[in-house]
């Protein structure tokens, strides 16, 4: 196994080395890779995951011979990726709870600068999770409808109502009582 994840690794900076020399990529993976991490993140919690998660995403885009435009794509496959990474996870957890007996994780924490921030994270956290990637799709990374219904493998108005429901939620969350 860990044989195995050597030459994954050292395949993996191949192919990064490869997407660095090509400036296109190298420009994209810039622009974009910031929006990707906070995405993932939203999947994993965990900022080292969240980078595997993108690193792996691109890696597979470029093998793929994508456009570099098609950025539904690039968070299609981010998502996807997280989500075979939670089922990893999930199993060996339970294996390892069969084996270990109960077993208590804690979830690593974003680090936050006032209570505003805090109050908005909170927040955040306490919408739907399809609210919730929506929200951090349009926000934080500017994708159109289009681009997160194509990402999610939903309808447009579909990701507009949860964007919606998502702004409306976060409004009666953080208003003065």
């Amino acid at each position: 196994m860990r044989a195995w994840r050597r030459l994954e690794d050292k395949d993996r900076e191949k192919v990064m080395e490869n997407i660095a020399s090509h400036e296109d990529w190298k420009r994209c993976f810039c622009e974009i890779a910031p929006g990707l991490l906070l995405f993932a993140r939203h999947w994993v919690h965990s900022a080292a995951d969240a980078e595997d998660i993108v690193q792996e995403a691109f890696v597979k885009f470029w093998r793929r011979n994508h456009k570099i435009d098609n950025r539904a794509l690039l968070y299609s496959a981010v998502r996807s990726i997280a989500l075979d990474f939670i089922r990893r996870n999930s199993r060996r957890a339970r294996r390892e709870a069969s084996v270990f007996g109960e077993t208590e994780f804690s979830e690593p924490q974003f680090e936050i600068e006032d209570e505003t921030q805090r109050a908005l994270a909170e927040a955040i956290d306490g919408l739907p999770r399809e609210q919730r990637e929506v929200l951090v799709m349009k926000i934080w990374n500017e994708l159109t409808f289009a681009e997160i219904a194509g990402a999610l493998g939903i309808s447009q108005n579909t990701a507009a109502s949860r964007y919606r429901y998502a702004l409306a939620a976060l409004k009666r969350m953080l208003q003065p009582q």
